[in-house]
């Protein structure tokens, strides 16, 4: 497993808010370019709310950074109020021309998702910075966006924005299959779904099955070996006996290398393929960038298998 990041900034409180507030007044602005103009008002706030982001950035004291919180808050609030408004107007737009009208509600739709958003990151806000509630990872916005976009924690130490990515691969260097998963899910829960993938891609299980340590448990071994896998090696053991995984000694070390040169792979998918952060905008495009990635490194593979067996 391993983590595809999408193409956002670092996300915060103050910068989600910052981006709220200049997006839905750059619409805002778009919107009195129609003529006749809708009959809403707005005010650009672009420039106080970056003031504060900066203040947050640098505050030395919880109570400047609060203060500074609670102003970005308050200009958070009034630009929502403006966008509501429009939102009324521009679905009620009325011209003669029906492609203006049709610019106008579009307009009026992506305002709307705006909000809705940024009404989730004032509330998210809230409750972190005024109250000091802790807030679960599914509830965050980080991107206003990408909002398909997750929270992956690994380790309990390195965070990720973007999507677990499950891979297989073959002694070849092939990759065999790719699995893209919402969420934060569990690589234990994952691995007999894994399995059953190969035995309905290949009509067959594998003989052996070498896996990040983060797959092993007991449960698992069970699993695997109950559908007649000879050799499972995890690559960390987490109470499990070698000889309980594999045969001997010598076959735990053949597999955990095979497993380090697939390592290598994903390492190369990420350097030379463009693996590591998708450029792609949407969940549909984040699915289809990952899967070019890979089925161009598989193409340049299999070219270089013919050159050598030619």
């Amino acid at each position: 497993s391993t983590v595809v990041e999408t193409n956002i900034h670092r996300p915060t409180d103050s910068t989600l808010l910052q981006d709220g507030i200049r997006i839905i007044t750059r619409w805002l602005a778009e919107g009195q370019e129609f003529s006749p103009k809708p009959a809403y008002s707005f005010a650009d706030h672009n420039r106080r709310a970056k003031k504060r982001c900066l203040e947050i950035l640098h505050a030395k004291k919880d109570a400047v950074r609060e203060k500074a919180y609670t102003d970005l808050l308050g200009l958070a609030g009034r630009v929502r109020g403006y966008a509501l408004a429009a939102i009324a107007v521009l679905y009620g737009y009325v011209h003669e021309d029906l492609t203006e009208c049709q610019r106008a509600q579009a307009l009026a739709q992506k305002l709307e998702q705006a909000v809705g958003i940024l009404t989730r990151v004032i509330g998210q806000t809230e409750r972190r910075v005024l109250h000091g509630e802790s807030v679960p990872c599914g509830e965050k916005v980080v991107s206003f966006f990408e909002c398909h976009t997750d929270i992956i924690v690994k380790d309990r130490r390195d965070t990720y924005y973007g999507h677990k990515v499950f891979l297989t691969g073959g002694r070849t260097g092939l990759i065999l299959d790719c699995v893209i998963e919402r969420g934060n899910p569990s690589d234990t829960v994952l691995f007999p779904v894994l399995l059953e993938r190969q035995q309905r891609l290949y009509d067959r299980f594998p003989r052996q099955v070498t896996a990040d340590g983060g797959f092993a448990s007991q449960e698992n071994l069970r699993d695997a070996k109950s559908r007649g896998i000879k050799d499972v090696a995890f690559a960390k053991r987490k109470g499990l006996s070698v000889l309980e995984m594999v045969k001997s000694n010598w076959v735990y070390k053949q597999l955990k290398n095979f497993r380090a040169g697939i390592e290598a792979n994903i390492s190369r998918l990420k350097r030379s393929f463009g693996l590591s952060c998708c450029d792609w905008t949407g969940w549909f495009g984040f699915k289809q960038y990952v899967w070019s990635a890979l089925v161009s490194y598989n193409m340049l593979v299999l070219a270089r298998l013919k050159l050598a067996f030619a």
